[in-house]
């Protein structure tokens, strides 16, 4: 365990003014609150907090976070409580502790919905205070680390939360080298032998090349030399974990791989930077289409640095990355790089991201009223993203994820250019919705009055922004749709008993249903959740006493069945009273009523014990027996209400209400009609039949509704 003198020393070596009364006592009050617990390795459990404390001292963090390392778990696993952490070391360092141990709390690998609604929370805790996250990436940094002395299904566990969730999120706070460990050591777990046929593959390589790595960063050196090109040059291996992703993506085996190897040139200026490209492109051939400029158009992290590919030595491919040494210590830290100390004061980096607009940036676009699990689909969109930067006809830079669209091009514009999309042109030309933007591209979206986003849109989408817009207004349109067709419906029920559907009588009908307002019980009228004769029977309740009454108990509706015996009319022929019937008993759980000339029974042929001589009661039945018909009708206004009317003229209910499809003459639908028996049937197809605007209209049987019921 690191003694409290080293630790000072390691944050003495970038903050000399470190309060070092204030460590001392976070370190002691920290031992003390642990000193009966211990590890599964069985080390003192306090070993932990302070290498979680010495792994943020390699950030350059301030006291107060480094106090929250040492205290992190304290709150959780101790007796010590956010009052006593308050008074010891102060309200910030308590706020923080407290938000790491809420985090401690979240189980990020739970199911679906719970696991969304912890990403929600997740994103809360860091928007508060980003430090808070910046420890709890240590803390399983230092986890991983030692992570063999778990049981070897908490280890599983751990380590597909790290890949899955803790890695994505470092890389998009720009903590890159954080990432890559946590991804390497996550996958030693996941697939060892995997990771060791990786390293196996590099050995071999170096003892047949040599060391390539110290020959390329020498050539470098050279060139650099030569141009007059100040500058740092670092060569490395890529990580296997990251070799592995590139060999499964590009499905390739590792000897048709090309630049597993990457160099780092650091100088003293942004200017060498591109001096330093120039002699590099000037010695070795670049990749077409393998440079990035990210000094000209940052990442929204801060991440800044020129990135090229170069045929190197022996024709094996290179990464190259090249920037100044302010931005190499923001790629290396990230959005920590706010907070970074050196010689007792705070770094002024130029480059360096305030963590309250980058964590704008993530959840931008998502509010309170979206649900945890479109949270947690565009958070980890906005995590995963690799980013392309695209121009309007303006010249205003754009930044996309890899593969967007003009669509997300457009919801990145703003909503309503998004909403109001109908196409896109690329660089002059008119292309398809769902074409792939690529870096540099200059894209201008066509818009038109009137436009509504489409459902398929959210298969072209790959940004959550767009995808939450998208979802949320086509929630509204549909909600738009059933408010209409609800007016309809209640005006066509109030007009049949003499009635008008006023905007008073409506809104004292949602009163007296206990609804919010008017146009929520009209969207719950037009879809169908309740009926029109809930909404008049609220208001004039004398309106439901039937002229006819059934003297004929719609439970009791059928002859021949046994005592006791229980039955239900199938659904894909759905006989009503007055058609010739037959019953086929279900195992055990009554009878299901079908029509005689139901396509169902041919199933039953060979099954002539299930078989059940039945018939109707004879009298007025109750009007409870639903039937579907689908109507075609031309598309024209008032249409659809005169076909309610005429339905509701005929004494039958409307019980629900679909649309098949929708062409720009005419609409085709299902409509679900409660009826007494097969005469009214008669009569309300009759009526529908003789309207001029129903171009056809049939008694809608489904065998494969009926046959699950056996």
């Amino acid at each position: 365990m690191i003694a409290v003198d080293d630790l000072i020393a390691l944050i003495r070596n970038y903050n000399p003014k470190t309060n070092e009364k204030l460590i001392r006592a976070a370190y002691d009050f920290g031992r003390d609150m642990h000193k009966d617990q211990f590890r599964h390795s069985g080390e003192p459990y306090f070993s932990h907090p302070v290498a979680v404390a010495a792994l943020l001292t390699e950030q350059r963090l301030d006291d107060a976070t480094i106090v929250t390392a040492l205290l992190h778990d304290t709150i959780e696993d101790t007796r010590a409580s956010y009052n006593i952490v308050a008074e010891k070391f102060g309200q910030e360092v308590a706020d923080l502790v407290d938000g790491v141990t809420k985090l401690t709390n979240l189980q990020l690998s739970s199911t679906e919905t719970k696991q969304a609604e912890n990403f929600r929370k997740l994103f809360m805790a860091m928007s508060k205070d980003l430090r808070v996250i910046l420890v709890k990436l240590a803390d399983r940094f230092h986890n991983m680390r030692t992570i063999k002395a778990m049981k070897p299904e908490k280890q599983v566990q751990k380590a597909r939360e790290t890949m899955e969730i803790y890695a994505p999120l470092a890389g998009r706070m720009g903590m890159q080298s954080m990432r890559e460990d946590l991804e390497d050591m996550a996958f030693k777990v996941l697939n060892p032998e995997g990771r060791q046929s990786i390293m196996r593959r590099f050995i071999t390589m170096q003892k047949e090349s040599g060391d390539v790595i110290q020959k390329i960063t020498g050539d470098m050196r050279h060139e650099l030399e030569k141009a007059g090109v100040e500058a740092d040059v670092f060569g490395r291996a890529k990580k296997p974990y990251s070799v592995w992703r590139k060999m499964q993506e590009k499905e390739i085996p590792f000897s048709r791989l090309s630049d597993i190897y990457g160099f780092r040139v650091i100088t003293d200026s942004e200017e060498d930077c591109y001096r330093a490209l120039g002699a590099i492109h000037q010695r070795w051939r670049a990749v077409p289409g393998r440079f990035k400029d990210y000094i000209s158009q940052p990442k929204s992290n801060g991440y800044r640095s020129i990135h090229t590919t170069v045929s190197g030595r022996d024709g094996k491919r290179v990464e190259v990355q090249i920037r100044t040494r302010q931005m190499h210590d923001v790629a290396e830290t990230g959005v920590a790089a706010h907070w970074s100390y050196r010689d007792g004061v705070r770094v002024v980096n130029p480059f360096a991201v305030d963590p309250a607009k980058w964590i704008s940036t993530v959840t931008e676009g998502f509010g309170d009223d979206d649900d945890h699990g479109e949270f947690l689909e565009a958070v980890k969109l906005e995590m995963f993203q690799d980013q392309r930067f695209c121009f309007t006809p303006k010249g205003d830079v754009v930044k996309l994820p890899r593969g967007a669209t003009p669509i997300d091009f457009a919801y990145a514009i703003h909503t309503r250019i998004g909403n109001a999309c109908v196409g896109a042109k690329v660089d002059g030309l008119r292309v398809p919705l769902w074409s792939r933007l690529k870096n540099g591209q200059s894209v201008d979206i066509i818009t038109a009055e009137g436009q509504r986003p489409q459902a398929t849109w959210l298969d072209i989408a790959v940004t959550g922004r767009a995808k939450s817009a998208i979802r949320r207004a086509l929630r509204a349109e549909d909600r738009e749709r059933f408010v209409k067709l609800g007016h309809a419906l209640a005006r066509a029920a109030f007009e049949h008993v003499g009635k008008r559907a006023t905007d008073k009588a409506l809104d004292t009908a949602a009163g007296k249903l206990r609804i919010d307002d008017r146009e929520e019980m009209l969207a719950r009228l037009g879809s169908a959740e309740i009926s029109a004769s809930d909404v008049l029977n609220a208001l004039y309740p004398e309106l439901n006493k039937p002229a006819d009454k059934p003297d004929v108990d719609a439970k009791r509706a059928v002859i021949g069945l046994s005592e006791g015996q229980s039955f239900e009319r199938a659904q894909c022929c759905q006989p009503v009273p007055g058609e010739r019937i037959v019953g086929i008993t279900q195992r055990g759980k009554g009878v299901v009523v079908h029509a005689i000339e139901c396509d169902v029974l041919t199933d039953f042929l060979s099954d002539s014990d299930r078989w059940v001589d039945l018939h109707w009661h004879s009298g007025q039945h109750a009007t409870v027996h639903d039937v579907s018909l689908d109507i075609t009708i031309s598309n024209d206004a008032g249409v659809l209400g005169r076909i309610c009317t005429l339905i509701g003229e005929q004494n039958a209910n409307i019980s629900d209400l679909n649309f098949v499809d929708r062409k720009p003459d005419f609409y085709r639908l299902t409509v679900d009609v409660e009826l007494s028996d097969a005469e009214h049937l008669h009569r309300v197809i009759t009526a529908l039949e003789a309207e001029s605007d129903v171009a056809e209209i049939r008694r809608l049987r489904d065998p494969d509704r009926g046959r699950d019921l056996h």
